[in-house]
Order: C-alpha cells, then sequence, then structure tokens
C-alpha cells in the first residue's frame, strides 16, 4: 500500500478506496512519562518496560527501533479502545534513543515525538538517560517569581536612600510613593521591598497555593534588579538586615562613591552583611515548614563593575578585610578573574563587559581556575547548610564562558558540585533557542520554557510578540501554528525536563501578560505607563491562566500577575504588587485554577495530546492511568460549537465528563455540566473567550 495515497475520512481513520478501514494513526501513541515508561527516571542497569498504544485490533505489529535494530515488542493488554503493547529493556550507561516502527499489512510507519512519519527521524527520537532525574518536589510544582524591591517592604530600616551612592548616571532615589510606576531609566530607584517583606507575606502565598518561591537576584548588588552582582557570598543588607548604619550619604552633585561612607558600611560591613545571611536562612526554614521551596539566582557570565573582585568603584580598597579589586591594583589576586586589554594601573578602566557593558564585566573562567573554584563554592554554598536553597536559575547560561565547548564543561562541573552537596536541587536556566544540547542529563534540569509555553501560548492569545514589540494577525488564534510550535519544541527535553520547566505568563524582562491582551505595540517610553492597562481583556488572561496550570511542566507566577498588575517590557513590567488594590477576583480565580492542578496527578504529571486545533480553538487531553481530561479554548469574540473526537485520549464509548470549571468574558464558575461521549465524540458549546476544563468519570 501506497502511504501517500491513504484518505483520511470518517472517525479519523485511514482507508484504502474500496476498503474496509485498516489503520488509525491518530490513535497511535507513547511518549517518556511513567505513562509509557516505567521506571521513568531509570538508573544503570535498571530493565525499564516501555509501552506503545495502537487501536484495539488495528495494527500487525509494533517494533521498538534503536541502534538500527526493531526490536519486537509483545502484546500486553486490551483496554477500552486501545492495545498496549510492551518490552522490556535493560541499561547500560549510555542513552537510550528510540522510537517504534509500525507495521499494517505493507504498510511501515514509524512513531517518534513528533507523531508518524514514513521514515526514522533522530531529531525526534524519545531518549531515557540512566542516572538522570529531576527532584519530585519540583514536577508541576507551582512556582511564583518574586523581584524583591517591589514585592513588599517589610522593614523601612534598610531602604536605600536618597543620594546614597552613584550609579549608571545618577544618585540613588528612595521612592516614597509605592504605587508610583517604576521610571523609564529607574534602575537607581528603590521601593523598599526586601525579605522581611516576603516572610511577612508568607501566609498570602501559602493560602494562594504556591510551591517553590523563585527569587531574582538576592546578593548585594547596586542595582534594583540586582543582576550585576557585588558579592556573592552575601545576602543584600538592603534585603536583610542593617544594623550598623554610619557614615555619609553623598552630597548634592558628588559622584564619587569613596565619599558613600553610608553606602560602603552597609554592604561591607561583616555585622550587616552576616545579619542578612541569618534573615535569609530564617526564611528558608519558615519556608521549609510550610514545604515552600527556595530557588535562587545564579549570575555567573558577569558579575557587577561594584564587585569586590573589580572594585571600580572603590568601595573595599580601603576596607579591613577585603583584598585589593583588580581595577585598583595589577597585583590583585582577583587579575585573572577578568579579560583587561591594557595595562593601566592603578585604576584600569579596559577590560570586557558582556555586551559591551563595562557595569557588567565578563567573567574569564578559562583564564582562572580560582574564579571556577570560587563560583563552584558559591553553587555549592547557598543550597547547603545552613542556607538551604533548593535550586539555581541561572542567568543568560548560554553565555557563560568564551566557547561552546568551555561551556558544556562548566554546567557538567556546576551540576556535580549541586547535586553532590543537595542531590534535590533544581538547576534551571534561562535559555533563547533550542536547549537540547544542554538537557541531555549531565548539565541543567531544565529550562524557563519561552520556546515550548510563552512563545506559541502568547502568539495564539493575544497575538503579540512577548515583548509586546509586535502585534501579528496572522499568529492571534493560529491554532495550527500552536501545534506545530509546541510539538516541535517541546522534542527539545527529556520527560522529567519537561515535568519541571519553568512555564511562565510574565516575568522580569517581558511585558505583563494581561498588556499583551490590549494588542497595543510598544514600550512605556513611547506610549506611557497608563497605555498598559488600557482595553487589557481578562477574559485572555484567564484562558491564559487555564492553560499554565493545565499544561506539562511548572506553571510559574510572575508576583502579581494574579493580581491584575500590567506593565510595559522592563522597567515598566517590575511595578509594585498593588497591596490593597489587588483584582481580588482573579485572585481567587487563580487559587481555584492551582487547586485544580495540585489536585490532579495527571495535570501535573501526565501526558498530553493535542486533539483538535482550528482558527481560534485548541482542545488537549491530558491523562495518567485512570485519570483523564479534555481541555478546550475558543479565543474569539464569539460562540463556538465544536465536536472533538475524544476516544484518542482514553474516553470510552458511553462514558461521561464532568466539567470542573469554565471561564469567559462574565467570569468563571465550578456549576457542575455533565457531557457524554456520542460516537467517539464530545459536543462543545464554547462562549466568546472562554476555556472549559472537562474530567472523565
Amino acid at each position: 500500500m501506497d502511504w501517500e495515497k491513504t484518505t483520511l475520512l470518517g472517525e479519523k481513520q485511514y482507508y484504502i478506496l474500496g476498503m474496509r478501514p485498516v489503520f488509525v494513526p491518530s490513535a497511535l501513541f507513547s511518549d517518556e512519562t511513567e505513562n509509557f515508561v516505567t521506571p521513568m527516571e531509570p538508573e544503570p542497569g535498571d530493565t525499564v518496560t516501555i509501552r506503545f498504544r495502537a487501536k484495539r485490533d488495528n495494527i500487525d505489529s509494533v517494533y521498538l527501533q534503536t541502534n538500527g535494530q526493531a526490536l519486537p515488542m509483545e502484546f500486553e493488554r486490551e483496554e477500552g479502545y486501545f492495545d498496549y503493547y510492551k518490552i522490556e529493556i535493560t541499561l547500560g550507561i549510555k542513552p537510550l534513543c528510540y522510537c517504534f516502527k509500525v507495521m499494517v499489512g505493507r504498510l511501515v510507519c514509524y512513531y517518534d515525538k513528533r507523531g508518524t512519519s514514513k521514515k526514522i527521524r533522530d531529531e525526534y527520537s524519545f531518549m531515557l538517560v540512566p542516572g538522570f532525574s529531576t527532584p519530585d518536589w519540583a514536577k508541576g510544582a507551582v512556582m511564583y517569581q518574586i523581584l524583591v524591591d517591589r514585592f513588599c517592604n517589610g522593614d523601612p530600616d534598610n531602604d536605600v536612600e536618597d543620594r546614597e551612592y552613584f550609579y549608571i548616571g545618577d544618585t540613588t532615589v528612595k521612592v516614597q510613593d509605592w504605587n508610583k510606576y517604576p521610571a523609564f531609566m529607574g534602575i537607581r530607584e528603590f521601593y523598599g521591598g526586601d525579605l522581611q517583606g516576603v516572610l511577612d507575606k508568607l501566609d498570602y502565598l501559602q493560602d494562594l497555593g504556591v510551591d517553590v518561591i523563585y527569587f531574582n537576584p538576592i546578593f548585594v548588588s547596586p542595582s534594583n534588579h540586582k543582576y550585576d552582582i557585588q558579592d556573592y557570598d552575601y545576602v543584600d543588607p538592603h534585603y536583610g538586615k542593617i544594623v550598623k548604619d554610619t557614615g555619609d550619604l553623598l552630597a548634592e552633585g558628588d559622584s564619587d562613591n569613596t565619599h558613600a561612607t553610608r553606602y560602603i558600611t552597609r554592604v561591607t560591613d561583616e555585622a550587616n552583611l552576616e545579619a542578612s545571611n541569618q534573615l535569609f536562612i530564617r526564611l528558608v526554614e519558615e519556608a521549609h515548614s510550610r514545604n515552600m521551596r527556595v530557588i535562587l539566582d545564579g549570575v555567573f557570565n558577569h558579575c557587577g563593575s561594584f564587585n569586590k573582585w573589580l572594585d571600580r568603584e572603590r568601595i573595599y580598597e580601603n576596607q579591613p578585610g577585603y583584598q585589593k579589586g583588580a581595577y585598583v591594583s595589577a597585583d590583585s589576586p582577583y587579575h585573572s578573574f577578568f579579560k583587561f586589554n591594557s595595562g593601566e594601573w592603578p585604576y584600569n578602566p579596559n577590560y570586557d563587559g558582556w555586551w559591551g557593558h563595562d557595569t557588567l564585566p565578563k567573567l574569564t573562567y578559562e583564564n582562572s581556575q580560582k574564579l571556577h573554584d570560587y563560583i563552584l563554592d558559591v553553587a555549592r554554598k547557598w543550597v547547603s547548610p545552613p542556607y538551604n536553597a533548593d535550586g539555581w536559575r541561572l542567568d543568560v547560561a548560554a553565555d557563560l564562558g568564551f566557547s561552546s565547548e568551555y561551556n558544556h564543561r562548566f554546567w557538567k562541573e556546576f551540576r556535580e558540585a549541586v547535586k553532590r552537596a543537595n542531590p534535590n536541587a533544581l538547576i534551571l536556566a534561562e535559555h533563547y533557542g533550542d536547549p537540547r544540547t544542554w538537557l541531555q542529563g549531565d548539565e541543567w534540569d531544565t529550562v524557563m520554557n519561552y520556546d515550548a509555553f510563552m512563545e506559541p501560548m502568547t502568539w495564539f492569545f493575544t497575538g503579540m510578540e512577548k515583548h509586546s514589540d509586535e502585534f501579528r494577525p496572522d499568529m492571534l488564534g493560529n491554532g495550527a501554528h500552536f501545534e506545530w510550535a509546541m510539538g516541535h519544541y517541546m522534542t527539545s527535553f527529556l520527560a522529567p525536563s519537561m515535568q519541571v520547566a519553568m512555564n511562565e505568563l510574565s516575568n522580569h524582562d517581558h511585558s505583563r501578560f494581561l498588556t499583551r491582551t490590549n494588542h497595543k505595540v510598544g514600550r512605556v517610553a513611547h506610549l506611557g505607563s497608563e497605555a498598559a492597562g488600557q482595553d487589557v481583556n481578562l477574559a485572555v488572561m484567564r484562558e491564559a491562566v487555564v492553560m499554565q496550570m493545565t499544561w506539562p511542566g511548572a506553571p510559574t507566577i510572575y508576583y502579581g500577575d494574579e493580581a491584575g498588575v500590567c506593565g510595559f517590557t522592563d522597567p515598566d513590567n517590575r511595578r509594585t504588587y498593588p497591596w490593597g488594590h489587588e483584582n481580588v477576583e482573579l485572585i481567587e480565580f487563580h487559587k481555584t485554577m492551582i487547586r485544580i492542578h495540585k489536585g490532579s496527578r495527571a495535570l501535573m504529571r501526565g501526558s498530553v495530546k493535542i486533539v483538535a486545533t482550528d482558527y481560534q480553538f485548541i482542545c488537549y487531553g491530558r491523562f495518567l492511568g485512570k485519570e483523564r481530561y479534555l481541555v478546550a479554548f475558543n479565543n474569539s469574540d464569539q460562540p463556538m460549537e465544536r465536536s472533538v473526537w475524544v476516544k484518542d485520549i482514553g474516553i470510552d464509548s458511553g462514558e461521561s465528563l464532568l466539567q470542573i470549571l469554565q471561564t469567559d468574558e462574565k467570569g468563571y464558575q465550578t456549576d457542575t455540566v455533565l457531557y457524554e461521549e456520542r460516537g467517539g465524540e464530545i459536543a462543545l458549546a464554547l462562549p466568546p473567550f472562554s476555556a472549559v476544563i472537562l474530567k472523565a468519570l
């Protein structure tokens, strides 16, 4: 039979014209979850059972195709609409890459991560890596990202003062109005959020349903975002505790930070530094007592010009207990940490900065074993007692080093160091583009999931680029593109990586998702802050939250998204949490969706299969064992009726599904509605801008 001449008819079956139905490719399925691989995270030497599924009595045979061999799989059981096949494989130390070879008469096709194909596609092979696992606590965990300065001010005594120091063109500003919009060039304005504020709001986070707090950087740094680390060994006292507070602020017009003696005392005095670390210890202990975890932001590609190793601002030059920085002296013990382009000492300003920024000096690992060892000590320190953080988010991780070869070598050594110190620590990286070379089981656990979540979801629901820099009408509601993008980019992940991937709607680097719903193209400098909150569509926001809480991965809420915070891309996306002005209904909706998510192993760890897509329409199933869900979206401004084929997600003849949530333009409700399977289909009637979650009974 010629594969290309088969015709799709009826109930998604392939026919040879004039003959009986012979093949139902939509029923073929396998993945790397515990539905089809046990154990899902095998060790070397383990015997693994791999399963494959097909429509009952529909195929002749199936083989596990690996290393040029086709190994026959045995029939295991008949269950409802499906036949299941299995094979047992004993693993060695190397990854097992495989696909499935399916035989139907003279027809041969292959099944891989992208579905059926006429040929073997190595790039889409399934893969099991012996010895690779991700922490159980992180699988499907609900994370909450906090930019500390903007979350809650719990201790006014540690606030950055006006003219406390000089940074990038001006002196610091203490913002008096918590609700003020961030200034366009507000890198040196501070609202006073701190770790005590997070401690004060742990009840709120626990009630929301948060499992993990992810902190943007908290170490000593001069900016409000703190991606310009000054001292990796200590929490910034402006976030922690200031117990010794002597010295002067800068005089009006003074830009010499050697005169900023109040700042120098605050960030170099051991009493302040130790007290701040102790507060972090207390916060982690309190979070752990509530069964919540804490992830730190690791900025290891570059540091800051204030860093004690460089000391361009001469903050540390005359302080007891500190050695000379590499900017100050050619004989500095940190000289090899940086690449200098001239011999102009003392006070050599000619060093390499990341992307040319002299405030972000690039760290030169290849030239310095001492730097390499120091950073690995930092990595171990914060995930070990007494600090006991639960993992690292790695900033611009692919940029570290000066070559791809060194980058991969470093992250392998980083993983080994962190996992030895804390086997349950999570290592997730910021990365744009294909991460698969880092996700082979020996470097990162996972990534911030831009390609296989934030971008496809944003394009479908809003038609907006994630910075609000472009509106694409052809992408708005483009279900076919969503299906292709998710199918393609998810193949970069091993199952243990996918289940802990950080699935965000918004974060500190992109516009707020709620703002994207207004289709306004631009940034705050041109449109103004008010425009970010105009004409937004809360119904579309709720649709996106439904997807976030029902798609594979770890749903991650950017602080304030749940309360209706708007904002164009940074710095406008870094507005303060609106305490006392929250959108209470949106918070309650998040609580409801988090309860649904956390109440289901299928939603946290199960398989996903897209059932149907169309213009402004997406429908997919999640399933694990007997637990099955159907999730559908109408993203248009008109009612929509669709009948969707549900046999392929395991809904049997005569079975009923219970609606557990519906959201639309009018709000959301959890009233139960019964749907019945008829002829393999479920008939859906979806209001405008709606999402529905159905659970099989």
